[in-house]
Formats: C-alpha cells, structure tokens, sequence
C-alpha cells in the first residue's frame, strides 16, 4: 500500500464524493478517479459502490479502509514520537470539543498554549461526544473533550478532569421555589423535581449524552414530563425558563453567568457527569498534547462546582 494512495481513498471514503475529495485534496476529479481505477484494477474488485446519491464501500473497500486507516493512525503516532524527541515545539494537534461547551474553553485555553507553542498549529474539531469517541478510536484527532457517565465510555483511554452536578432550573416566581431547603454539599438550595412534575420542561436532544443522565433523573423519580421541546443549546433551556415558559434540567456550568430570573436547584441525590479529556487506547501523548489537557483541566475545574474527578 502506497501511503499516498491510502490518503486519497480515505479521502473519498470521508466525502462519499470523488469530486468532493478532490477538492480537498487540490487534485482533478478525472485524476483521483484514475489513481481510485488503478487501485481497483490491482487489487481485483471494486472498492466503492457509485451512485448519485453518494459512494459507500463495497466489502472489500471496507476491509481497506480499515487497514489503510489504522495505517495513517501508525504514521500519525510516529511522526508524534518523532516531533518529542526532536522538536517538541513545532508540529501539529488535532483537538475535539462539543460546539457547545467546548468553544468557550477552547478561546480561553487557546491563548496560553499558543505563548508555550507558537509553532504548534491547532487542528479543531467541532463534534459531540459520540462523534468525537468515533473519531479518536479512529486515531483522527488527537484529544477530544468530553462530559459523560462511566457507562457511556468507549474502550479508549479517558483522563478525568472534573465531575459536574446537574442542576432543576425554574422561573424565580415559581411557588416551588419557596418549598426548597438549605443544601448540605452544594451552594444552591435542595428541591425535589417531584415539586415541578406536571410542569413543561425543555431538555437537551435525546442524541446527546446528558439527556441519558436527565432520563435516569426522571425515572428515579417515577415519572417523565411533559416536554415543551428538545434542544442542542443550554442556554437556550435558560432563556426560555428566564421567560416563565417551562423548567429544565442542565449541566451547572451551562448555568454560569446566572441569568436573571432563573433560580437553580440541586436536586437531593446530587446528580452529576464527568468532563473527561479522552485519548486513542494506547496512545503516545506529546508534551503539548499533556499540556493542552492541563490548560483545559484548569478551565473546567474553574468552572464546576464539584471539582474532584470519579476515577
């Protein structure tokens, strides 16, 4: 196999698209089609199936592209070791974060790394979590930021870095505010969600990993709302409580800066998520990967309430 040759079938595999990937790669469509035609020819079958509505492998594409990506992975991991001994300060560092948690991490974290690292280029990956898992077990990005439970983790290598408590958000008039008592190990007053159980709520989108924490919330407590709407956006989720049209149920640093009238509840079993950094299994991790992670670190545990990591 022909590393270059790997790269651009992966490349196609990626687009679904020849055209498409030979845009990115800065080839002619005509010319990428013929290095795919004399691969195939070679290897004696087809690697992908052409139709209009995109290109899919064919088993032996798939069988391909696994080799071939594990095959960009060694390289990739190499090339890293290399940059460790020789020249740790130049190179380059794939990061993956949510779009709508990592971002403010990102431009805080970015500004201190690129004084250590000026020559580092940073390659961002905006993803959600289960995406992010896909693509670090591919080995294409290097460090991705996640927040999930321990049964949600996939066999890679996961760095804690804080633990977040989930938090019941209410309009500040609502009269269930008043049946709230003092917090033992939490700054905000304790409520049972018991006491908003026939109000609407708006929640997080059922394909993200805290929706499966909120989901567990509700059967605890014997029942499950009624739901106004799903979103992507907490803040969304605030604006909408702000405005006395539904309750919800939200990461505590998505809270932060407080909005006015919204109050925020710990509910009494305290529940949380972890905000993990997560690593290919197995990985070699650069001196600027590590310190990334602990710039990162220093920002979320800034940023949460409950700051001691569950190992």
């Amino acid at each position: 196999m022909n590393l270059k040759e790997i790269e651009y079938i992966v490349k196609i595999a990626e687009e679904c698209n020849v055209t498409r990937a030979a845009e990115k790669l800065y080839l002619t469509p005509s010319a990428l089609n013929q290095q795919l035609l004399h691969l195939e020819r070679e290897i004696g079958t087809q690697l992908f199936h052409r139709s209009r509505n995109g290109w899919t492998p064919t088993e032996a594409g798939k069988i391909y592209l696994d080799t071939a990506r594990e095959m960009l992975r060694m390289k990739k991991e190499a090339y890293h070791r290399l940059q460790d001994i020789v020249n740790s300060q130049k190179g380059t560092l794939s990061i993956g974060f949510p779009p709508e948690r990592g971002t403010s991490m990102f431009t805080s974290v970015y500004p201190l790394f690129h004084r250590q690292y000026p020559d580092i280029v940073i390659n961002v990956v905006e993803a959600n979590v289960r995406r992010q898992q896909q693509l670090i077990s591919r080995g294409e990005i290097d460090v991705g930021f996640v927040t999930l439970r321990d049964s949600q983790r996939t066999n890679d290598d996961y760095i804690p870095i804080c633990t977040e408590e989930l938090v019941l958000a209410l309009p500040s008039d609502h009269p269930a505010c008043k049946k709230a008592v003092s917090g033992s190990i939490s700054p905000y007053p304790e409520l049972s969600v018991n006491e908003v159980r026939y109000e609407p709520f708006a929640l997080m989108y059922k394909e993200s990993t805290v929706y499966e924490c909120i989901d567990a919330i509700f059967r605890q407590a014997g029942f499950f709302p009624n739901v106004l709407f799903e979103t992507a956006r907490a803040c969304t989720i605030m604006d909408m409580v702000a405005a006395k049209l539904c309750c919800g149920i939200i990461p505590n640093s998505d809270a932060l800066p407080h909005i006015d009238g919204v109050s925020l509840f710990s509910l009494p079993d305290h529940p949380s998520w972890d905000i993990m950094a997560v690593v290919r299994k197995g990985s070699y991790l650069t001196r600027p990967a590590k310190q990334f992670i602990s710039l990162a670190s220093e920002y979320w545990r800034g940023h949460c309430r409950i700051s001691q990591p569950h190992l």
